[in-house]
């Protein structure tokens, strides 16, 4: 039989976020989403076990249809497509509190890898999110990587590329619409 104060110290052990212990958040949380683009479906697997706060905002996020119609505003070949702005700008976030940082030297940002964007404040990730279009292993221990392309990485590198070191897009390619594999 636990005593009262095994039950107080792991509840004031168990971090929270809106309300939720991260807990029961990582045991619920799907794992896998689907993001639909015009050259095809992407199936990006979440990796709770390395970042289950970033796994978390972008499942709620899917969920609510916040990607729905995001464009890839930032493309820099051989490096990411990044995305995730409702106002496609790369300025701006949700509604939600940011993130703070979930870097990791477990896993590294090769090709397919799905990470965080962040400003040069490392706990200011919210929803921009973007897809290593190559190893990009400089960013290891950096970013948040939250999840990987298991499959339609094919339809990931045909998104229109940007231009100069910014990567900025004129007309670029949207997501149609992401949603949470059941």
């Amino acid at each position: 039989m636990l005593k009262r104060r095994t039950l107080i110290a792991t509840a004031a052990a168990t971090p929270i976020l809106n309300g939720i212990a991260m807990s029961d958040a990582n045991a619920a949380t799907p794992d896998t989403l689907l993001m639909e683009l015009k050259y095809g479906t992407v199936t990006i697997k979440l990796r709770p076990d390395l970042a289950p706060l970033a796994a978390a905002r972008m499942v709620a996020l899917t969920q609510q249809g916040f990607y729905d119609g995001c464009q890839f505003f930032r493309v820099i070949p051989g490096f990411v497509a990044q995305t995730g702005d409702r106002s496609n700008t790369g300025t701006q976030g949700s509604s939600l509190p940011d993130l703070p940082a979930e870097f990791t030297n477990n896993a590294s940002f090769l090709t397919g890898a799905v990470g965080m964007a962040r400003t040069s404040d490392p706990n200011s990730a919210n929803s921009q999110f973007y897809i290593c279009l190559a190893p990009a292993t400089f960013l290891d221990g950096q970013y948040t990587l939250c999840g990987e392309v298991t499959s339609g990485m094919d339809a990931v590198q045909k998104i229109k590329p940007g231009v100069g070191q910014s990567g900025a897009v004129t007309d670029p390619d949207s997501i149609i619409k992401m949603t949470v594999a059941s």
